[in-house]
């Protein structure tokens, strides 16, 4: 899978999760602090955002210190599903029943360690084929911008 990872901080986490992304085999790239410093937050969620919306990202993972900047700026974009999990259950639940496409966490909230199990829960799990979980994706697709 090809996954975009930005973050507005380049420190620990944001590149434990890079390397562990290239270990389960994953094609990574990297935006934002990671490749050059100083990045907005909001900048790095929307880049990242349009490319996962246009298709070059299969999926991305972003990074901003609450976690919540990051995952309002990139649902900004038409397309982006972007869920703020702060813990495995709630990565599962995101890919389950939202079909999440951006995953976003907490440089202050999430260590290396559950950052870990994040990713475990986010990629065990597939998107629902429950009516009620499709018809609630449609219903938003649907939904006008405002």
């Amino acid at each position: 899978m090809k996954i975009a990872v930005g973050s507005d901080m380049n420190i620990a986490v944001p590149n434990a999760v890079v390397e562990e992304l290239k270990k389960r085999g994953h094609q990574v790239d990297t935006f934002g602090a990671l490749v050059k410093t100083p990045a907005m937050w909001s900048k790095v969620a929307i880049e990242v955002a349009e490319q996962v919306a246009d298709g070059t990202y299969d999926q991305a993972v972003l990074f901003c210190w609450t976690g919540t900047g990051i995952s309002l700026a990139a649902n900004k974009v038409k397309g982006i599903r972007a869920a703020l999990c702060q813990d495995a259950q709630t990565a599962a639940g995101a890919r389950q029943w939202n079909d999440a496409n951006i995953l976003c966490m907490s440089i202050r909230g999430v260590s290396e360690a559950v950052a870990k199990e994040i990713l475990d829960a986010w990629f065990d799990n597939e998107p629902s084929t429950d009516a009620e979980d499709v018809a609630c994706l449609a219903y938003l697709a649907a939904y006008p911008e405002g």
